[in-house]
């Protein structure tokens, strides 16, 4: 049974942590708050409230929390163990810049760092079936292929540490934009006085047609989004990532500076924890909701 400590039990780490016990490994559990890692002392694991303690004599690390300073915060505490982890398998989505602050302090610590930020949300973290976008030393593969199939449908390795958040950031800008044209579309619909149904109904089983979408704009016609699979709040977070990495590279990127400004405006009006598709609000006629 391998030893692994799991730092950052939210939304995601909570269920990934949970399938890793399922699996066989023996997970030592860390939060920030204590409370979000408790339910898995039920199912096995050994709770610590101490990054060092929980990381001391297991040789796998995993990183899940919310934004680059968190991440760096914790895993440097982790790695001050008296037996730190061999290898560090950095699943939060932080960025390229923070990426690579995470590569430094590995380096600095003679830790193989394994960067492997998720595609999915809470029902595929609970249900083991994220995609995983991988990254880093062929070597490091023997000891983080079981922890990826424990938690994961499928893994895309892409090379080396770093490659796998800059591909993350691209499909965040997919996601992004489905959902913030999506709620400017309803809002027409609904502006001009059309069913917004009626657009689902016509667009559906044909080439225009998109899951998600169908299921994000099934929760903006209900004004539904306590149900939160992905908060707002985040997904603010990782699109200004992306304006980031963006402007690293020249580029400019009109669209998804306004989906920001959207973003932005509905966590103003109080819909940060509240699922992403509350961008909605920024939309409505009425204005945030």
């Amino acid at each position: 049974m391998t030893d692994l400590v799991f730092l950052g039990t939210g939304t995601m780490g909570l269920p990934m942590a949970r399938n890793l016990l399922e699996a066989g490994f023996n997970v030592h559990a860390y939060n920030r708050t204590p409370d979000r890692a408790r339910p898995l002392q039920d199912d096995g694991a050994q709770l610590y409230a101490d990054a060092a303690a929980a990381a001391d004599g297991c040789p796998l690390m995993v990183t899940m929390l919310s934004d680059g300073d968190s991440v760096l915060e914790v895993a440097t505490a982790a790695l001050a163990a008296s037996t730190p982890p061999d290898v560090w398998i950095q699943m939060s989505t932080i960025g390229v810049q923070d990426t690579e602050r995470c590569a430094e302090l590995a380096d600095d610590r003679e830790v193989t760092l394994v960067d492997a930020p998720v595609l999915g949300t809470r029902d595929p973290a609970q249900e083991g079936k994220l995609v995983i976008l991988a990254s880093g030393p062929e070597s490091a593969r023997p000891a983080v292929d079981p922890v990826f199939e424990a938690v994961g449908a499928r893994t895309e390795w892409l090379g080396e540490a770093g490659a796998a958040t800059a591909a993350k950031v691209v499909i965040n800008g997919w996601v992004v934009g489905v959902v913030g044209v999506l709620a400017e579309v309803i809002t027409l619909a609904e502006g001009l006085g059309v069913d917004p149904q009626v657009f689902f109904d016509a667009v559906r089983g044909g080439p225009l047609d998109l899951p998600y979408a169908q299921l994000k704009g099934g929760a903006m016609i209900k004004h539904a989004f306590d149900d939160v699979s992905f908060r707002l709040a985040l997904a603010r977070k990782d699109t200004e990532l992306l304006l980031t990495a963006a402007g690293q590279a020249g580029l400019e990127l009109p669209i998804m500076e306004g989906a920001l400004t959207r973003l932005r405006a509905a966590q103003d009006a109080g819909h940060g924890d509240e699922d992403m598709a509350a961008t909605y609000w920024a939309s409505a006629p009425d204005g945030a909701g």
